[in-house]
């Protein structure tokens, strides 16, 4: 009884906090100076049509970076407790009947899924998406395809060479960006070409691409971990 009066005490008052900031909330009339900036600015300088995805890839990019080794960190940390879970238990889980209809759906949907995930992060420098998004579109598709056959193992030697090529390749741009241009990650040692056009904004569809295969290997390896420790 104490710990729920505690609970709703608590979400009492975040939602007390939450309310005043809501009623006091004023939108600002102009954009600060570095938004101001980055609106005036990024098509200029980077030749990408997507402002906020260029400022994730560039000026901001070894944040980025940072971002994508957690991720890799997380991961790695979650397969190797799975895989130590995997040495510990002894039991089988009984494994429900897989339909027709997912089956041969998923047969279907699965490439469909990923070439869309492709698209996203190819895309990111001109519509709203990029990496991230592309990446874990990817992974739904390997989790399609795990829905529809539980049993069904992914290689995790190709993963962890998707993962390890995509991480060496984004640092390796970058320090080209350090050495070729204005700094790590500087998108400008390649042609910034025409804006709005698919092989435009230098380095940035690359590094996109880069990031979208990291995500989407690091998330379908987690993905393979967890159906691999619920066959036991």
């Amino acid at each position: 009884m104490i710990k729920r009066v505690i609970a709703l005490a608590l979400l009492a008052g975040l939602g007390a906090i939450f309310m005043a900031l809501l009623v006091t909330y004023e939108p600002d009339a102009a954009l600060n100076l570095t938004a101001l900036y980055y609106a005036e600015n990024t098509a200029r300088e980077l030749g990408a049509a997507n402002i906020v995805t260029a400022i994730v890839v560039t000026y901001r990019g070894l944040d980025t970076l940072g971002e994508v080794t957690v991720l890799f960190l997380a991961s790695t940390i979650v397969g190797l407790v799975l895989s130590m879970g995997n040495r510990a238990e002894h039991g089988h889980t009984k494994l429900v009947p897989v339909g027709e209809l997912l089956t041969t759906g998923s047969r279907f949907l699965a490439p469909l899924v990923m070439l869309l995930g492709v698209y996203i992060f190819v895309n990111g420098h001109l519509t709203p998406g990029g990496g991230f998004q592309g990446g874990a579109v990817i992974a739904s598709g390997a989790l399609l395809l795990l829905l529809a056959d539980p049993l069904k193992h992914f290689s995790h030697t190709l993963i962890s060479v998707v993962e390890s090529f995509a991480g060496v390749s984004y640092v390796l741009i970058g320090v080209l960006g350090l050495v070729l241009a204005g700094g790590f990650l500087d998108n400008r040692f390649l042609p910034l070409g025409d804006l709005g056009a698919l092989f435009s904004a230098g380095t940035i569809p690359l590094i996109y691409s880069l990031i979208g295969l990291k995500v989407g290997a690091e998330f379908a390896s987690i993905l393979a971990n967890l159906t691999q420790t619920e066959e036991l």
